[in-house]
């Protein structure tokens, strides 16, 4: 047996405010989406390279709050690349660890957090 790869869910609330984060922000495209009729919930894919997330307005698909950690090749290029935009809600650093990584902790506007983690250019 082998088990694959993983693709978190993540709750949203608001479908403008999750695509100004995810693609005009972060730099995620739509994949797809999908409603079961026009004005119901919305259920997404997004993906960044490797990275596929689904959001989703359904209740009952997840809990706001989650944390991923995102690995990156280059976290302090993704960092520069980020800063550029000058988003209004998200001005994130970069950390060394402990652990020997460096990370860049985003929250969303749902309250989910987002751990790009790499081994930067440092």
């Amino acid at each position: 047996m082998q088990l694959g790869s993983v693709t978190p869910i993540l709750r949203i609330f608001d479908e403008a405010k999750a695509r100004e984060f995810y693609v005009d922000f972060l730099g995620f495209e739509v994949d797809w989406e999908h409603r079961f009729e026009p004005g119901f919930p919305l259920y997404l894919q997004v993906s960044h390279g490797a990275c596929v997330l689904h959001l989703s307005e359904h209740h009952g698909d997840c809990c706001p709050g989650a944390a991923l950690r995102i690995e990156v090749d280059d976290v302090d290029a993704y960092q520069a690349e980020l800063a550029a935009k000058n988003y209004g809600y998200a001005r994130p650093g970069v950390d060394d660890t402990p652990w020997g990584s460096r990370e860049m902790s985003i929250k969303d506007p749902f309250g989910n957090r987002l751990v790009f983690t790499g081994a930067g250019d440092t």
